[in-house]
């Protein structure tokens, strides 16, 4: 069973023996143009993928008071996965195009309905096509099935929670450098970030190949990181709940398990101007 991350050459096997359940997620989206993902789908994809799509499968619509990609309704999700073919015994395998901060939305979701055998391709499309594997344009026949699963409300942290959690816990933003200190911001309306939390770019999760850093590398870097907490103290968050997943992957990845997101994240904190927003780094919030 593969849990956090798997290989191409491993993903490779497993399609290649019919006896191995494998159900392969295309994640591929882009922020600021909702349908480039399943453009990149239609021109070509890894043998037997299934397109998944973050803005209308994986979150729900978009309310005055929710941020960008608010939770899907799990009942709408479990029918997408069983026509997908996910079973509760189905390996699932899900990627992007860029390092798995796509996909890593769908890895939680699955994770958050109980599916434990889901991971995401280390370095996504790319490392796919430069090991000379096979792909296709053909869109995939569906065998669809009957996906069950309830959503385990303590990987979640609400929108109640937040500013008393970032008092007593540790809360992690994922955004780049410029958006956290709020010099810069690209999509949302307010730069800056939420009091109380410290920023780890998800890119740091990455080698140089775009593939995740090793094991070893991992723990030092998030024990490092989240001295003097223990891993169910810690929250993560991004622009929209999304890339966040990648920091949670990491340290689940890494051996450090627990964390919970915010799935509302930073365009859901901005919605009421009565939020405090914090700017600059940590040590000046």
């Amino acid at each position: 069973m593969f849990k956090t991350l798997i290989s191409a050459s491993a993903l490779a096997e497993r399609l290649n023996k019919p006896d191995m359940t494998t159900v392969v997620l295309d994640c591929r989206a882009a922020l600021l143009d909702p349908h480039q993902g399943r453009r990149y789908y239609r021109e070509g994809h890894i043998p037997s993928a299934v397109f998944i799509d973050l803005e209308t499968e994986l979150s729900s619509p978009i309310t005055p008071s929710s941020g960008r990609h608010p939770l899907p309704d799990f009942t709408q999700l479990r029918a997408t996965l069983g026509k997908c073919g996910v079973t509760t015994i189905t390996q699932v395998v899900v990627y992007d195009d860029c390092g798995g901060a796509m996909a890593a939305r769908a890895w939680w979701l699955l994770r958050l309905l109980g599916h434990e055998a889901v991971a995401v391709l280390d370095g996504g499309y790319p490392a796919w096509l430069s090991a000379g594997y096979a792909v296709t344009d053909q869109i995939a026949p569906l065998s669809a099935t009957r996906f069950t699963g309830e959503p385990d409300e303590s990987m979640i942290l609400p929108l109640s929670q937040v500013s008393e959690f970032a008092a007593t816990g540790l809360l992690i933003d994922a955004r780049t450098a410029e958006r956290y200190r709020g010099e810069q911001e690209p999509i949302d309306p307010i730069a800056g970030h939420i009091p109380g939390a410290v920023n780890r770019p998800l890119q740091l999760n990455l080698s140089a190949t775009g593939q995740f850093k090793s094991v070893e590398a991992l723990q030092q870097e998030w024990c490092l990181l989240i001295d003097g907490y223990e891993p169910q103290q810690v929250a993560h968050y991004c622009g929209s709940g999304v890339t966040a997943c990648h920091n949670l992957l990491a340290m689940e990845h890494a051996g450090l398990s627990g964390a919970r997101v915010y799935p509302g994240s930073w365009s859901e904190w901005i919605c009421d101007p009565q939020r405090p927003v914090a700017s600059g780094d940590h040590s000046n919030s």
